[in-house]
């Protein structure tokens, strides 16, 4: 039986501390959440690799320094409600609950958001509202965010979820330029989000997040 308890300790030792990210909310919670517990299970074993883990078309659960990193920057307290985008089977919802006051979580694969909506009470991460719908919609019932954390590569940032977003409140997304990309961070003033570039990253671009083509006659 693998000891899966001392590679998430090995983990955050050799992944996440060394990044730079030394917020003891972020620790603690990738040291508690089972990280194997999400990942298909023949994939198991690779749950604590420094890498994206594929888990669908275009779709990955981020390496554990890119989403330290990111939740480093985005400085989620406790009394925030979260927008998670593209959770997946519910990873990174269930890190942001140890977190964040609440959660919700927006996955658009029906077999993925079934798998969160089962493994998340599991591991005690109660905080979290899964919402099934287009990844790129957000859940606007819900709105307005404090913050919100996109889990895969973007090419832009739709004004849907620009607009479920409260005034100063933060987002943080990865900007792929073909194979390489930017984490940027960006805070709501008016109807615009303000960015600045925070470090360098790579994923695949989620579904309906590709730059929109242009209309030529």
């Amino acid at each position: 039986m693998p000891d899966y308890a001392t590679r998430r300790v090995m983990m955050v030792d050799t992944q996440v501390r060394p990044s730079d990210v030394t917020k003891f909310p972020i620790i603690d919670a990738m040291l508690r959440i089972p990280r194997e517990e999400f990942v298909p299970d023949a994939l198991r074993e690779t749950a604590y690799v420094g890498e994206n883990i594929t888990v669908g078309d275009n779709r990955v659960i981020l390496d554990p320094r890119t989403l330290a990193k990111m939740l480093d920057a985005l400085d989620v307290t406790q009394n925030e409600l979260v927008l998670d985008i593209g959770c997946g089977a519910g990873y990174s919802a269930a890190v942001l609950a140890r977190m964040a006051q609440a959660v919700v979580a927006v996955e658009e694969d029906d077999s993925l958001a079934s798998d969160a909506e089962s493994i998340l009470p599991r591991v005690g991460a109660e905080a979290v509202i899964i919402h099934k719908g287009p990844l790129t919609e957000g859940a606007a019932a819900h709105a307005p965010y404090d913050a919100m954390i996109v889990q895969g590569g973007i090419s832009e940032f739709p004004e849907t979820l620009t607009d479920q977003l409260r005034e100063d409140g933060r987002v943080i997304a990865l900007f792929m330029e073909g194979a390489l990309g930017v984490v940027r961070l960006g805070v709501r003033q008016g109807a615009q989000i303000s960015w600045r570039d925070v470090f360098n990253a790579a994923a695949p671009v989620l579904p309906g997040f590709e730059k929109q083509k242009a209309f030529t006659f």
